[in-house]
Formats: C-alpha cells, structure tokens, sequence
C-alpha cells in the first residue's frame, strides 16, 4: 500500500541522492532540471504554488520509495517527476497505484476535468502502464530533446475525470 505525504525541504537530499547521471534526470524531470539536480532547483518548486510535490511512501515498510508532481495549467493539470527509485520495485505495480493516487488528488482538489502528462516514447513500461489507468496518448503533442547523440521523443497523454472515476467505481 502506498500513500502520497508532502514533499518538503527535508525531503530534498534524499531525492537529489537518487539522481545518479542526466539521463536519469532527464528521464525524470525533463529538460527543466539540470544535472546535477540541486536543492535551488528543487526550491524553485516547492516555492511555485501552481506546483504540488509529493513524496510517495510504502506503508508498509513505512519508508519513501519515490517522488512525484502535479503541476496546475489553465485547463488541465500535469502529473510529472514521477520516480520510483528502487529499480527493484519497478514492475511490482507500485506505478498504477501511484498514478490512481495523483489522480484521485488532482480530480478533488483542482477544478480540472482532464488531467495530462507526457512520456518518452521509449519508456514503453510507463506507456503501458498509463494505459491500463485510462490515458489516452494524444498524437498531436510531442516534443524533442537530446542527449549524447539521442534523440529523446516525448508523448503526450491524457485522461478525462470521467474516464477516471468510470475506472474507480
């Protein structure tokens, strides 16, 4: 059982100490960041009130597994810096519940009905794993960065708060 807690300043070096390379930064946090990633610019969003910082805890060791974001648009809001940083807790469903749980946040505490995010189109566990909580990729919206001689694509993905509950209930 995970729970989503506040992501504070006390927070912030155990997160930084997750970020091992930019890749790994890219991965998580887009081109925003850059590497290595720092308290400053870990401030910057804790200090942004269209910003909600999560850390994500399992109850049941009761300890922090990952980090998670959601960040409020005009019309939407975007759930971003999604990490579990254990990659032995990849694939145990931790990512479907994370998901259920920034949705059920976002749905009952914004007054948005569609909630987005965006995705590199390699990372085809996370794609996967949108999926089977409702998100819909939106062909239209990618955007490009690069690193060392890559070309990193990314998607965009988005799920209405009908879809949503449709799937809770």
């Amino acid at each position: 059982m995970i729970e989503l807690q506040p992501f504070t300043i006390d927070d912030v070096q155990t997160l930084i100490s997750k970020i091992k390379d930019e890749r790994t930064l890219l991965q998580f946090a887009g081109p925003k960041y850059h590497f290595p990633l720092t308290e400053d610019q870990l401030a910057g969003d804790l200090s942004d009130e269209n910003r909600t910082l999560f850390k994500i805890v399992d109850l049941l060791g009761k300890h922090t597994i990952g980090h998670a974001q959601i960040f409020l648009k005009e019309e939407t809001f975007l759930l971003g810096r999604i990490l579990i940083w254990d990659e032995n807790n990849r694939g145990k469903g931790y990512g479907k519940k994370v998901m259920h749980e920034l949705l059920k946040y976002g749905f009952s505490h914004f007054n948005r009905d569609l909630a987005e995010l965006n995705v590199y189109e390699w990372n085809t566990g996370a794609i996967e794993c949108y999926k089977k909580v409702g998100f819909i990729a939106e062909p239209d919206i990618n955007n490009e960065v690069q690193i060392d001689n890559e070309i990193w694509i990314s998607i965009n993905m988005k799920i209405h708060k009908d879809t949503f509950e449709r799937q809770v209930s």
